[in-house]
C-alpha cells in the first residue's frame, strides 16, 4: 500500500519535470531560431538604439520647438541625419572616382610625376635611406618604378577597391540605422516603457536606476568618444583639403578610426605633414604642421568637456570594445563595440559595487 502511494507522486513529479524540460527546449529552439533570423539586423538595431539614446535630449528640444509634434521631429531628425551621411559620402565616392580616373589617365599618358624627395627624408630612422632611394627613383621615372613593384601595386589597388566597397556597405548600414532610430524616437515613450519592463525582469527594484545608468553611459561614450573622433576627422579633412592633399577623405576616415580606438591622429597626420614639406610650399607645410598638431592634441581639451559630463569609463574598455567591434562587424562595429562594452562594464561594476556606483 505504501509503495503504491509513493510511486504515484514520484511518477507525477517525473512527468512534470519531463513536460517542463520539453517546454524549455521548445522555447530555447524558438528563441535560437528567432535570433538567427534577426541576426543580420542586430547591429543595425543596436546602432539605431545608441543613436536614439544619444540624440534624445536634442530630440526633446526639437519636439518642443515644433509644438510637441513627435512624428514631425522624428522626420526632421531622419532627413538631417541622412543629409549628413549621404552628402559627404557622395562627395567622397565622387572625388575618389574622379581622382582615380585622372591618375590612371595621366599614368597611361606618361604625365603623372612625383616631386623629388626632400634630403630630410634620408634622415628618417630605420627606413630613411630606402624611402629616399625609392622616392627618388619614382620621381625620375614613375612608370618604370611601378612596373618593378607591379605585384605590390596590384595588391594595394585590390585593397583600395575592397575598402571602397566596404565603405559603401557601411554607408547603407548607417542609412538603415538612421531610419530605425527615427522610428524609435517617434515612439520613444513606448520604447522606454518596454526597456524598463525588460530591465525589471533582470534587476527587480533597481530596474529604473539601471536604465538611467545605461542611458548616461551610452550618451557619455557616444558624445565623449565617438563625437570627439568625428570632430577630429572633420578638422583633419578641412586642413588637408585646404593644402590640397590627394585622397583627403580617405586619410580623414583613417583619422576617425584611430581616434575611436584611442590612438592619436598624428599617426596619419604626421606622414601628411612630411608630404606637405616635400610637395607643397613652405607656408602651406608650416600651416598644416601647426594645424595638425592642434587637431591631434584637441582631445585633451574636448574629452574633459564632453566625456566628463557623463559616466567615467576606462579608456582600455573603449579601446578593446572598438577594436573587437571592428574585427567582428567592420566600421559600424567600431562604433557599436565601444559603446556596448562600456555599457557592459558599467552594469557589471554596478552589480559588484552597487553602493559605490550609485554615487556616479
Amino acid at each position: 500500500m505504501t509503495d503504491t502511494t509513493t510511486s504515484q507522486p514520484d511518477s507525477s513529479v517525473v512527468k512534470s519535470i519531463i513536460e517542463a524540460g520539453i517546454r524549455l527546449g521548445l522555447l530555447f529552439l524558438l528563441a535560437a531560431f528567432s535570433l538567427k533570423i534577426l541576426s543580420p539586423f542586430i547591429n543595425l538595431v543596436l546602432w539605431a538604439t545608441i543613436m536614439a539614446v544619444a540624440i534624445y535630449p536634442l530630440f526633446q528640444w526639437l519636439t518642443r520647438k515644433l509644438g510637441g509634434r513627435t512624428k514631425t521631429a522624428a522626420a526632421v531628425f531622419v532627413l538631417v541625419s541622412l543629409a549628413l551621411i549621404l552628402v559627404p559620402s557622395f562627395i567622397f565616392f565622387g572625388g575618389a572616382i574622379d581622382e582615380s580616373k585622372e591618375m590612371t589617365a595621366r599614368l597611361e599618358a606618361g604625365t603623372l610625376t612625383l616631386p623629388p624627395p626632400s634630403p630630410q627624408v634620408a634622415e628618417w630612422p630605420v627606413i630613411g635611406e630606402q624611402a629616399y632611394e625609392l622616392w627618388s627613383q619614382a620621381s625620375r621615372n614613375l612608370q618604370e618604378t611601378l612596373s618593378v613593384y607591379e605585384d605590390q601595386v596590384q595588391a594595394v589597388v585590390r585593397w583600395g577597391l575592397g575598402a571602397i566597397g566596404g565603405l559603401g556597405g557601411t554607408v547603407l548600414q548607417f542609412v538603415l540605422s538612421i531610419l530605425i532610430a527615427g522610428l524609435l524616437l517617434a515612439n520613444a515613450e513606448a520604447a522606454v516603457k518596454g526597456v524598463t519592463a525588460v530591465a525589471s525582469r533582470f534587476f527587480g527594484q533597481d530596474a529604473r536606476d539601471m536604465v538611467v545608468l545605461s542611458e548616461k553611459t551610452i550618451r557619455s561614450v557616444t558624445i565623449g568618444v565617438i563625437g570627439i573622433a568625428v570632430i577630429q576627422a572633420i578638422l583633419s579633412l578641412i586642413g588637408m583639403a585646404i593644402i590640397g592633399v590627394p585622397l583627403a577623405s580617405l586619410w580623414a576616415l583613417l583619422v576617425l578610426v584611430l581616434a575611436i580606438v584611442q590612438l592619436p591622429p598624428i599617426i596619419v597626420l604626421g606622414p601628411v605633414m612630411v608630404y606637405a614639406f616635400a610637395a607643397k610650399s613652405t607656408t602651406a607645410a608650416i600651416f598644416f604642421l601647426i594645424y595638425g598638431l592642434l587637431v591631434s592634441g584637441s582631445d585633451a581639451v574636448l574629452k574633459p568637456l564632453l566625456l566628463g559630463r557623463g559616466v567615467d569609463v576606462p579608456m582600455l574598455v573603449i579601446l578593446l570594445g572598438a577594436i573587437g567591434g571592428m574585427i567582428l562587424s567592420g566600421i559600424i562595429g567600431l562604433f557599436i563595440g565601444s559603446v556596448i562594452l562600456a555599457l557592459g562594464y558599467k552594469l557589471f561594476m554596478t552589480w559588484l559595487h552597487p553602493a559605490a556606483e550609485s554615487r556616479v
